[in-house]
């Protein structure tokens, strides 16, 4: 397994730039970089996440996969985070008022790949999954 870790970029739509750029920004605190009237880039515990202006969809279809008895919704995106700040964060997030998807739970509870998990979505409908591992090397255990 490689444990140097390289931050990854990923560009999102969203279709209410200032809705969302309030979110990513206040709501899961992370810090803004360069924008524009059509992008704003963040740190996204440590990758950049860009959020890109997209107009709404008229149908926007989702669709789930069962993980361990929930609806996974897909697609999704997050960052696997250490277990004390996956804590704090969820904690962080409930006292928001975050409308979660899965509410913060333990995965696989004493099976290999245990981990603690948590699903909701932007004010686009983009959704995200933050996770933990007490044993980060579990993350790829079969």
């Amino acid at each position: 397994m490689n444990t140097s870790v390289s931050p990854f970029h990923l560009a999102i739509p969203v279709h209410n730039l200032q809705t969302c750029r309030a979110f990513y920004r206040d709501t899961l605190g992370c810090e803004e970089g360069r924008s524009s009237d059509h992008w704003v880039d963040f740190n996204f515990f440590g990758h950049q996440l860009v959020i890109h202006y997209k107009p709404k969809e008229e149908s926007s279809e989702l669709h789930t996969n069962a993980v361990d008895g929930k609806d996974v919704p897909v697609p999704h995106f997050g960052v696997v985070l250490d277990w004390d700040v996956f804590q704090k964060f969820a904690e962080n997030l409930k006292s928001r008022n975050i409308q979660f998807v899965i509410e913060p739970y333990i995965r696989f509870e004493g099976l290999v790949g245990e981990q603690a998990t948590m699903f909701f979505y932007d004010p686009s409908g983009n959704a995200l999954e933050f996770k933990a591992f007490k044993d980060i090397g579990q993350l790829f255990a079969k």
